[in-house]
């Protein structure tokens, strides 16, 4: 197979055994998987997917696969990349993927035209870059698209963004905000996993530390229960009244940025924002402070800002890159700015993945099967979809619990019934 653009094959046979390992921990997964593979659901359908390449997304795409699917994967982001997992991809699999570790942005945007260019039916983001450039520069395509996916936060704001603007041509199901999703892969994959991101950059003992979480929304709050947990001093900073006393009442300390600025060790964003880290910002940073993000996109952090306000940089460790400023200090960005938890990092445990890759699976088939019921719309995943991952969860981890009786049934959907 010819069509497709990664490091080198020869990683194969290691990023083989990397997918078998992470398939051990997505029992849901392989469920719904050994039923694909009998109903073939996909039968005919061309899907291009732009996801972070990891052993995680392989098992997702060879579920999809098992389905029928006509596959194309991407990365969406320059940095998430596993390189022996898009070989084992290719190579064992069959599946055409247009990715590299580290690829320049015109790169990034090259392969993603590439994914475009296999003409889909259905999409899988995350991040809506696949999404708004189908959008932009291949309109003669989107009649034939039934709908898609998106996988994050940053995603669906930027769909729903466009929902309003009417300029959405298809229906798009928001993965990102199911209850099996953000519950459990944005609170617990993304506080591990940054924690994880961060350690391994650095190799720095979080405990004693002042810890900056910028955002509390489910990540924030995942990561900010992680370097808790570590020992850290957290403080949260927050634009959301409700939010903020949320945290306050989990027992952060909440202030705004400019009087964490100084007093922060480490800093995190997870806003899926704009300059939520900017040059006013840096320059009240204590010496030494380390900057990362863990939202989708590298704009949470005026990048520009700091490099123009440096006299000098230097790459410390692998993603450790020092700035010198002009009075001597020195502020540490991890990652290029980017998803530290898979720039340094392999990412978010399996086991919540497979939650999250599971609604991924069943709301595509679901798009598939109930294409003329969609309006160009954003929706929510069903309700359905969603316990029956639970369910499906629950069991794999051998995990029993009660139904309601008939008679509490009739309880609950009555009122006559009171004191």
């Amino acid at each position: 197979m010819e069509n497709y653009r990664i490091k080198d094959l020869n990683l194969a046979e290691g990023g083989r055994r990397r997918i078998d390992w992470a398939s051990r921990e997505m029992p849901v997964l392989a469920t719904i998987e050994e039923r694909f593979r009998k109903e073939r659901p996909f039968e005919g359908i061309r899907m291009s997917a732009c996801m972070h390449v990891t052993t995680e997304t392989a098992n997702l795409m060879r579920t999809l696969q098992a389905g029928g699917a006509d596959l194309v994967l991407t990365a969406s982001n320059p940095l998430s990349t596993q390189d022996d997992v898009a070989a084992a991809l290719v190579s064992q699999y069959e599946i055409p993927v247009f990715a590299v570790k580290g690829e320049d942005d015109r790169t990034y945007y090259e392969n993603l035209r590439a994914a475009i260019e296999h003409k889909p039916h259905i999409t899988m983001d995350d991040g809506a870059d696949l999404v708004s450039t189908l959008h932009r520069e291949y309109r003669e395509l989107l009649p034939n698209v039934i709908g898609g996916t998106e996988e994050t936060t940053t995603g669906v704001i930027r769909l729903r963004a466009m929902a309003a603007d009417r300029a959405l041509e298809f229906p798009i199901i928001a993965v990102n905000d199911a209850m099996t999703k953000h519950f459990f892969d944005n609170r617990y994959g993304t506080g591990q996993s940054t924690i994880d991101g961060i350690i391994r950059a650095t190799n720095i003992l979080l405990a004693g530390k002042t810890f900056v979480v910028a955002g509390y929304g489910w990540c924030g709050r995942g990561l900010a229960n992680r370097a808790r947990g570590m020992g850290a001093n957290v403080i949260v900073t927050e634009v959301d009244p409700l939010v903020a006393l949320e945290a306050v009442m989990d027992g952060f300390r909440v202030m705004p940025m400019n009087e964490a600025a100084p007093i922060g060790d480490i800093f995190v964003t997870l806003t899926g924002d704009l300059n939520v880290i900017d040059r006013h910002h840096f320059e009240i940073m204590k010496d030494g402070a380390l900057v990362a993000n863990s939202g989708h996109f590298n704009v949470e952090i005026n990048i520009p800002a700091l490099e123009e306000m440096a006299v000098a940089k230097r790459l410390v460790r692998p993603f450790v890159e020092a700035y010198e400023l002009a009075d001597g200090r020195v502020i540490h960005l991890l990652g290029e700015g980017r998803l530290i938890n898979l720039a340094a990092a392999e990412g978010h445990p399996a086991s919540v993945m497979d939650m999250s890759f599971a609604n991924q699976a069943l709301c595509a088939e679901y798009l598939v099967k109930n294409r003329a019921n969609f309006e160009k719309k954003v929706y929510d995943v069903p309700e359905a979809i969603d316990r029956e991952i639970a369910r499906l969860k629950l069991a794999s981890m051998n995990v029993n619990i009660d139904t309601l009786t008939e008679a509490q049934v009739k309880y609950l959907n009555s009122w006559q019934e009171g004191t």
